[in-house]
């Protein structure tokens, strides 16, 4: 059930799962929405039930978003800029202060680089990424949680229809090359093929 109130952008949202469960209100206003939920502490000896706060606060800030997400105790808060050739998304976790950052840069419109690192345990990835018209794709990247590199190939739209590809049919060539064993890499393909009856 939702109630829209009186001032623009404002409403309240009452709602129930069925057929077991407990009933969620919802406040949504401009900026976000706040939301209260009874639940049960499973890790009490004796169930006891506690009640959950989440909400999500998005605004314009310079050339970017601010967004402040709480959700299980849990602060997170994130800042996303993007333009035509770049983006840079630092974000933190509350109380856990786990910090970490994601940034790409676009140098053509058939080149990108996109890199992630965690502060809180040092792991980091890199991605990039070239196409050649619409059909060819080349993504080579590297994952320290993994200790990967990867490199893959896509023939036809990677992200589109297979109708619409020409045969109707997308391949993907992938090879893995684990960091500490070299000689274990493998090679992989996968095929999508359409036919009309």
């Amino acid at each position: 059930m939702e109630a829209n109130l009186p001032e623009p952008g404002y409403s309240l949202e009452l709602s129930s799962p069925v057929p077991i469960g407990y009933p969620r209100a919802t406040l949504k206003f401009p900026l976000g929405e706040i939301s209260l939920q009874e639940k049960e502490d499973e890790e009490e000896e004796k169930q006891k039930r506690t009640l959950s706060v989440n909400g999500i606060l998005k605004r314009q800030v310079m050339n970017g978003v601010c967004t402040a997400l709480y959700t299980d105790e849990e602060l997170r808060l994130r800042y996303a800029y993007k333009d035509d050739a770049l983006s840079f998304i630092p974000s933190i976790s509350l109380p856990s202060n786990a910090a970490s950052f994601a940034f790409k840069r676009r140098f053509s419109p058939s080149d990108k680089l996109s890199y992630w690192y965690n502060f809180d345990s040092n792991m980091w990835s890199a991605v990039y990424k070239r196409t050649y018209g619409k059909d060819y794709k080349l993504k080579a990247g590297y994952d320290s949680d993994v200790r990967l590199g990867w490199a893959s190939l896509w023939v036809g739209d990677e992200a589109g229809k297979v109708k619409t590809t020409p045969m109707k049919m997308k391949v993907q060539f992938m090879l893995q090359v684990p960091q500490d064993d070299i000689k274990s890499s493998v090679l992989m393909f996968r095929v999508k093929k359409r036919w009309d009856i």
